[in-house]
């Protein structure tokens, strides 16, 4: 039988439990110790009810797995190029693993040196905030760790609390247990806030030091990591010592937590800070109006804020391509302000471009407050301080000052007496160039101003667009906000109704008075022509090419209003009323509306509304605008496959006949030769266009241009005024001219390709008669005989020329009418083939 275990010896356990349960009962009964188990029962039961109160709609830790920090739209040219940033704050994203080691442990030996061994709250830390905030009555400092710093920036508000504390602690467990140590330090290093408008060290390192994190020195890294703490104090140069003094203690800790050795340590204490000026934000010189309606252009499409949905303007992180090339716009910028200055220059000073309050001592943040700024040559805006003696005292927004001296503002003031030196008042923000050391000169900005704007015709694509001198003192954007009369620029339009209803180039129309009953009250509304007088039957192409305002409104009588305002609405010009003044450039419009009619015309009548957006992508690069958007496929394959060029989709759409558009480019190119605008013909390559002057004047205008680029620009006072003896043909022109002449460098004369269908004839110039026996000059500008464009079945039978005009035909052109039999020995295709084709 086996033998029994021996029993276990339990009085030990017994003694240790009975002892106790003896102490409780003799505890218990002492009425103190019942009290004091009364409020540690009650204690503990109210730290339950606090945290369940305090946890009751906190934010869920799970939002941190998707979180998409706010960030900047970046706006790009049409090269791939970055142009603009849209931001309020300075954001920049990196991954954990882009952050250099020495940043990181810079920023934990000066928050959180435990940061990998805790779990979300250090307690050390938390009692002897506790005991140092009970010793003093101003703000509670805290102990928050790395992760309740992120649970605060990025879940909670900036209360100031015990409350928020312990809100801080329950979420600083939960996203411990959500997220990796590495992805809490990822969230802190991208979204804690480092002043200067900056958020992220990334965005910190280039506010302060003008680097990227992997470029950070071991001093540069200590300094941000000492910026949570107040990230507006220590960048400001006043702090100087305190900043460099607390960049020191860091590290001094990283020393003492061995991040770096004390050779290391001891190098970077000896460094300067080293911090860049303060820079303040401004948009780009190049296409400033260009990117402001862009961007207002997305904010209309995804709004502007976070609330306005995940795409918006200044948090969704966009990535835009624009149409804008930075070439073209530099071009059509310098052009349209040398406009003005030439305007401008001999009529005086126009004045202060804003008045601000001002102080001796304090006039330097009221001038950084109005964000004017100059980029035109070595302009500088600067505002007038005090007066002292034979000088003004000025300043700038970088804060430096200088001297105007009277010699230096002798100008006239617009309309007054005296110099523009007497005129200046404390406060005037007023442009200056630099004359030698500290003194500089004054400079005027042009009262009157304009628009410009340039377009690809293909595509409807602007290229450039210039809304007055400078946007940083004219937010104003007169390219496509400015509702102003056309003038004889409206002409092609009507023109090309009258051809679309059946007239031709070679139409004879009268060029004498005409006159209109509007009723018993207004009687009879006689129109004119600029110069006044008449010049009898004419052609539809000498009508627009001397631009007779008779001739246009005659025509658009014959043809009816109707007709002709709804080609105006069909091309974009506008929505008028069937007035035969609107045939004259009544109605308003805008430059941008002009110039995308008249690449309307030299698209061959395809085209639609004009774009500054070519597509715009998220922030991980999908394509969300426009919706319809596809790619082009093979357009940038690296080898030719053996096929046809692929062509990215089209969305432009008919908006008139191609033969209809086609004449009337071939008319108005005829303005550049013999019309209005002959101080284009020095360009030598093929251009369209037209001039237009409104009645005052009080507007000048020219649109025109190749197959490659459509320009077009009106200059006028934002209040309509008189602008003096200045016209579309010898003041907007010549813009154009110096626009062109750089813009068009390095791209090979095209000619205009007529469309299938059209019928060339010779035709006498004058009559618009078809000719036989003479062949039209390419190279004089007035010859007696050229070729005209006519739709099928429109052109007049020929017949041979015998006398007229003739006999104003060029010396060729004559020895050619003299031997008639030789001439018809030439067949026109050896003729076509010696010219190099007809197009």
């Amino acid at each position: 039988m086996a033998s029994q275990a021996p029993p276990i010896d339990r009085s030990p356990v017994r003694r240790l439990l009975d002892g106790a349960a003896a102490f409780l009962r003799a505890a218990w009964s002492r009425r103190w110790f019942r009290r004091l188990s009364y409020l540690a029962l009650a204690g503990l039961l109210a730290l339950v009810a606090l945290v369940l109160f305090v946890s009751r709609g906190l934010p869920s830790v799970d939002t941190l797995r998707t979180y998409e920090a706010p960030l900047p739209t970046n706006v790009r040219g049409n090269d791939g190029r970055p142009v603009h940033t849209y931001a309020r704050e300075r954001r920049v994203e990196l991954s954990y693993a882009e952050y250099p080691r020495t940043l990181v442990n810079a920023f934990l030996a000066a928050e959180d040196r435990t940061f990998f061994e805790h779990g979300g709250v250090d307690y050390p830390g938390i009692v002897a905030a506790f005991i140092s905030n009970l010793r003093n009555d101003g703000r509670p400092i805290g102990a928050s760790t790395i992760t309740q710093q992120v649970a605060k920036n990025l879940l909670l508000t900036n209360e100031v609390s015990y409350i928020r504390k312990a809100k801080e602690a329950i979420l600083a467990y939960r996203i411990e247990d959500a997220l990796s140590k590495e992805q809490i330090l990822e969230l802190y290093l991208n979204g804690i806030p480092l002043g200067r408008r900056s958020f992220g060290v990334q965005a910190a390192a280039r506010a302060y030091f003008n680097k990227d994190v992997d470029e950070l020195a071991l001093h540069e890294a200590a300094f941000l990591s000492i910026l949570p703490k107040a990230p507006e104090t220590y960048g400001r140069a006043r702090n100087r010592e305190r900043a460099i003094a607390r960049r020191n203690w860091v590290l001094s800790e990283m020393e003492r937590n061995g991040f770096v050795t004390p050779a290391q340590a001891s190098e970077a204490r000896a460094q300067p800070l080293g911090l860049t000026a303060v820079q303040q934000a401004q948009s780009d010189p190049v296409g400033g109006y260009f990117v402001e309606e862009v961007r207002r252009q997305l904010i209309g499409e995804f709004g502007e804020n976070s609330e306005d949905g995940p795409f918006s303007v200044y948090a969704g992180g966009l990535w835009v391509r624009t149409s804008l090339d930075t070439r073209i716009q530099e071009h059509a910028q310098a052009a349209l302000r040398d406009g003005l200055l030439r305007y401008a220059r001999g009529r005086g000073w126009s004045g202060p471009i804003k008045q601000i309050e001002v102080t001796s001592d304090e006039w330097l943040q009221p001038l950084i407050g109005t964000n004017i700024a100059l980029d035109h040559e070595d302009w500088r805006a600067a505002v007038a301080i005090e007066r002292a003696g034979n000088a003004w005292r000025i300043g700038f927004a970088n804060g430096e000052e200088g001297t105007l001296p009277a010699a230096n503002a002798q100008m006239p003031p617009v309309g007054q007496g005296g110099t523009a030196f007497a005129a200046i008042k404390p406060g005037d923000v007023i442009a200056v160039a630099p004359a030698g050391g500290d003194v500089f000169t004054l400079r005027n900005v042009p009262r009157v101003s304009g628009g410009f704007v340039a377009e690809e015709p293909a595509t409807g694509r602007i290229l450039a667009m210039q809304g007055g001198f400078d946007s940083r003192i004219q937010s104003f954007n007169r390219a496509t906000q400015a509702l102003r009369q056309p003038g004889s620029t409206i002409k092609p339009i009507v023109y090309s109704a009258a051809l679309m209803r059946g007239m031709t180039p070679a139409s004879i129309i009268v060029d004498g008075p005409f006159c209109v009953y509007q009723g018993a009250r207004l009687g009879n509304k006689c129109f004119r022509n600029f110069d006044g007088g008449g010049s009898g039957p004419k052609t539809m192409r000498w009508g627009l090419e001397q631009s007779r305002n008779l001739m246009t409104v005659r025509t658009a009588a014959q043809i009816g209003m109707r007709h002709v305002v709804d080609v105006m609405k069909r091309m974009g010009v506008g929505t008028y009323d069937p007035y035969l003044a609107m045939s004259l450039g009544a109605g308003e419009t805008t430059v941008a509306r002009m110039v995308n009619a008249f690449a309307i015309l030299a698209n061959q009548g395809r085209g639609d509304e004009p774009t500054v957006v070519d597509f715009v992508q998220d922030r991980r690069g999908k394509v969300i605008f426009p919706k319809q958007w596809r790619p082009c496929e093979g357009c940038v394959a690296r080898d030719w496959n053996g096929k046809a060029m692929p062509r990215p989709p089209s969305g432009q759409k008919q908006v008139i006949d191609p033969m209809t558009a086609f004449q009337m480019v071939h008319i108005t190119e005829g303005v550049i030769q013999r019309g209005t605008a002959t101080t284009l013909r020095e360009l030598n390559r093929p251009i369209f266009g037209k001039t237009g002057t409104t009645t005052g004047p009080t507007d000048v205008w020219f649109i025109g241009g190749t197959p490659q680029i459509v320009a077009g620009l009106y200059i006028g006072y934002d209040q309509p005024t008189n602008l003096g003896g200045v016209q579309g043909g010898t003041f907007a022109a010549p813009i154009f001219k110096q626009f062109a002449a750089k813009a068009y460098e390095g791209m090979e004369p095209m000619p205009f390709r007529a469309p299938p269908g059209i019928r060339w004839v010779r035709v006498d110039r004058g009559s618009g008669r078809p000719v036989t026996g003479v062949w039209p000059s390419l190279t004089e500008p007035k010859p007696a005989v050229i070729w005209e464009a006519f739709k099928p079945q429109t052109e007049a039978r020929r017949a041979p020329r015998r006398a007229g005009p003739a006999a104003q035909a060029t010396p060729g052109a004559a020895t050619k009418a003299a031997a008639p039999k030789r001439v018809e020995r030439q067949s026109e295709s050896d003729f076509l083939q010696r010219e190099g084709g007809i197009y």
